[in-house]
């Protein structure tokens, strides 16, 4: 036998190191498995807290001690959250409504020519909130007054604590929105909202 076909013989039927290779081919894949399970499980602790947070934090909104305590309220939010991840950045947003079926609703919109839902020069609206101007959203920013109801919204990013961004192609941060709606306590007389008017755009 020629010695060459002999030491092909030898290396084809030779099993050593064969779970290295394996490993080596596999390891990759388990790995990103196992690092996206892990950032999920975060996001998902992450998301849970800031909804403790933020309820909590909803509640005292409506006391009637909440205009001279706002930013307290919200740097205790941002504390609990930073005390997780100590880069993660927060923004607060409150927008009072009258009632419930007010949030997030559009003035009317009374002649509507070209039916696109929004009010165009020289059509009409009611205005609902004295302004003069037709909105988008009726809500008034900030905490409102007695009975009112609050529209509470904290927006946070944070960096991603397993590099999937790089082998992905994702975002290098991430953002969760949680929003709480409550009615201000009836420690007052809730402030009547303007007579309705009819205005043009």
């Amino acid at each position: 036998m020629m010695p060459g076909f002999s030491l092909l013989h030898r290396l084809k039927g030779c099993r050593k190191g064969a779970t290295l290779i394996e490993f080596a081919i596999i390891a990759p894949t388990f790995l990103l498995l196992l690092m996206g399970a892990f950032d999920i499980g975060y996001s998902v602790f992450l998301r849970a807290t800031l909804a403790g947070s933020v309820a909590e934090a909803a509640r005292s909104s409506t006391l009637e001690t909440a205009p001279g305590s706002v930013n307290a309220i919200d740097a205790e939010v941002t504390s609990q959250m930073q005390n997780i991840n100590n880069s993660a950045q927060l923004t607060f947003e409150r927008t009072s409504y009258y009632d419930f079926a007010d949030i997030a609703r559009p003035e009317v919109i009374v002649t509507d020519d070209n039916s696109d839902g929004f009010c165009d020069p020289g059509e009409t609206f009611d205005d609902e909130n004295g302004n003069g101007n037709w909105d988008a959203d009726l809500g008034e920013a900030g905490i409102g007054g007695p009975r009112d109801i609050v529209l509470y919204r904290v927006t946070m990013t944070y960096p991603r604590i397993f590099p999937l961004y790089g082998l992905l192609g994702i975002s290098q941060t991430g953002q969760m929105v949680h929003e709480s709606v409550l009615r201000n306590q009836p420690y007052g007389q809730q402030d009547i909202p303007p007579e309705v008017s009819r205005e043009t755009c």
